[in-house]
């Protein structure tokens, strides 16, 4: 199932310096290039990417926060960057979406990863600008004995994380899965912790997909029953149900993959029960609605390929860059997220944006204002 021998490890990219360094445009009249952004070539997904004919030299810090979901593509695609552009230093820590969003908001990082946008009343004075960079499917991961395949229904999945389905034996999945030996086993159901972009589309894909079952509402945080249990990223729930006979969770592919997961394949608005891969991801992109400031979900898409529980993350910005230096580096990693960066992505388990999102946002970097 792994595509990539270790998730943790550094990835063997064959690329030359060259090809990895990302062009921005120069809003300050610097004229060094040590950066380029290559279009992206994905089969079924974007076919270009970001390129300027402007380029300036980078360097500097710049700190990110925010969502676990996209943590494995932003630390990747961050080491690739600092690797072609040794003077620059961009990291990434991850801690979940809400917590990229109030950091950003707070103005302790320079960036925030997060599959969700702000609302309202916690949105930042000053204006921002959301840069999608991926889909990714969100698994329903099991570890149950004896059961290495299994297909759920929206309803049967509403009611296992609400705790009305509690043995794995129940008849809800027995009909989703007729052919299948199913023990009587309790269900230990993990979920995040913190507060999650994937929580928060997950529960809002159960909200569409099952609105007569589901009755725990949607957010980055919900009320779970007493019983379930909870882990702190997609690596703390992919721990529990890796750790636990009977357990299920929803965790990111990327995760899921890298602790061996096993998970379920998922009915769609189509009828049809779909494994989580990225080509069904990206196959949700197909007529997403696009908002002016392009956020969008890709939840619960009507496209008969698609993985139904797929959602995206931006990288959130200020749109004013008051410093310089930070603001050149910003548009430059940005450029490479849209270009090059997005060749990454189905070697980490993500997906590559769809062409349509993909010229929205390179489009939007010239709406970055530096200096």
């Amino acid at each position: 199932m792994n595509k990539r021998a270790g998730r943790w490890g550094v990835l063997t990219v064959a690329m030359a310096v060259g090809l990895l360094a990302a062009a921005c445009g120069d809003d300050s009249g610097s004229s060094s290039a040590t950066t380029a952004a290559g279009s992206a070539s994905t089969s079924g997904a974007a076919t270009s990417g970001a390129s300027t004919t402007a380029a300036v030299e980078v360097s500097g810090t710049l700190q990110g926060s925010g969502s676990s979901f996209s943590l494995a593509f932003l630390q990747e695609a961050a080491t690739n960057f600092n690797d072609a552009n040794p003077g620059a230093e961009i990291t990434y820590s991850g801690g979940g979406s809400g917590k990229g969003r109030t950091d950003l908001a707070e103005k302790t990082v320079d960036y925030a990863g997060s599959d969700s946008p702000y609302k309202d009343e916690d949105k930042p004075a000053e204006p921002i600008l959301y840069f999608p960079i991926l889909f990714g499917p969100i698994t329903v991961s099991f570890n149950v004995s004896g059961v290495d395949s299994l297909n759920l229904s929206p309803d049967t999945i509403a009611g296992i994380f609400q705790r009305d389905i509690t043995k794995w034996n129940d008849p809800a999945i027995a009909a989703d899965n007729p052919d299948a030996s199913l023990p009587d086993t309790a269900i230990t159901v993990a979920h995040r912790s913190d507060g999650s972009g994937t929580t928060q589309n997950f529960t809002e894909w159960l909200v569409v997909a099952s609105p007569d079952v589901w009755t725990l509402k949607s957010g980055s945080t919900v009320e779970w029953p007493a019983d379930t249990q909870a882990g702190n990223g997609n690596q703390g729930v992919a721990q529990i149900v890796q750790s636990t006979d009977g357990a299920i969770g929803y965790v990111d592919l990327s995760d899921a993959v890298a602790a061996g997961l096993d998970f379920a394949s998922v009915k769609n608005q189509a009828g049809d029960f779909i494994q989580p891969t990225s080509e069904a991801a990206s196959a949700a992109g197909d007529g997403v609605e696009v908002a002016p400031d392009l956020t969008f979900h890709a939840y619960n898409s009507s496209a008969p390929d698609a993985y139904p529980i797929t959602l995206q993350t931006y990288v959130i910005i200020y749109t004013d860059q008051t410093d310089a230096q930070k603001g050149e580096l910003v548009k430059a990693f940005l450029t490479y997220l849209l270009g090059d960066g997005q060749d990454l992505l189905t070697e980490l388990d993500y997906a590559p944006l769809s062409d349509n999102i993909l010229q929205m946002a390179v489009a939007q970097l010239d709406q970055i204002q530096i200096g």
